[in-house]
């Protein structure tokens, strides 16, 4: 049974309409038996590439593609990376990915950060890419989610804007009921939660420019020890 209705596909599908370059969700699955929600996902991801020629689809097996998944450094699944195309058209991995499923309010999201990627427009403020500009070391930004929270989003959106605009900057959105010992160890007990290099972080969804002084604090906090 299809996952998206006839409604969502046209609301998708018209949303989609502004995508300018390629992009390519880039999945990657095991057996059933070993992940629970690869399936669901893989069906949510193969609906969703078919309703823009511009997006494609590439599946791969997280333990017998090894190479690939080193390459991409994936190191957990149900796992989506999203690359686009710069304007040469060679591959651009943005370093943004989805670990667990993208349902709930977090398929707005996914859908956000494919027009991002393929548009070339973060959204993110003047203010926001001048202050980011100062960022030159590398910052790994982990957001954890549930797919019933309504405040998830504009975390997820406004870490994967910052890794869009840094190449110093990493960012994973992490379903938290999927990967509890992630969660335990990151003390995950409401989200969105929001961790910085291991070590700082922050709860709720923040505006963006207020997203960027803490990563900046973050690596400051960190050079100083």
């Amino acid at each position: 049974m299809p996952i998206l209705t006839d409604s969502d596909k046209q609301e998708i599908q018209k949303r989609l309409a502004e995508m300018v370059k390629p992009v390519r969700l880039i999945f990657f699955t095991q057996n059933l038996a070993d992940c629970q929600f690869c399936r669901p996902t893989e069906e949510i991801l193969t609906e969703l590439a078919i309703l823009n020629d511009k997006m494609k689809l590439e599946k791969y097996n997280f333990v017998s593609d090894k190479a690939e998944a080193e390459m991409y450094k994936v190191d957990k699944i149900p796992a989506t990376v999203i690359v686009g195309e710069n304007d040469a058209g060679e591959a651009m991995d943005y370093g943004i990915r989805f670990y667990g499923i993208p349902a709930g309010y977090e398929f707005t999201s996914l859908l956000e950060t494919i027009l991002m990627v393929s548009t070339g427009k973060s959204g993110l403020s003047d203010k926001g890419k001048e202050e980011l500009r100062k960022l030159d070391k590398d910052v790994h930004i982990q957001v954890f989610v549930t797919p019933t929270c309504p405040y998830c989003p504009q975390a997820v959106i406004g870490a994967h804007r910052l890794a869009f605009e840094n190449g110093f900057v990493t960012s994973d959105m992490v379903e938290a009921t999927e990967y509890p010992q992630l969660s335990n160890r990151y003390a995950v007990r409401t989200v969105p939660k929001v961790v910085i290099n291991d070590n700082a972080g922050f709860e709720g969804a923040i505006p963006d420019e207020l997203f960027v002084q803490h990563i900046l604090n973050a690596v400051a906090n960190k050079n100083a020890t």
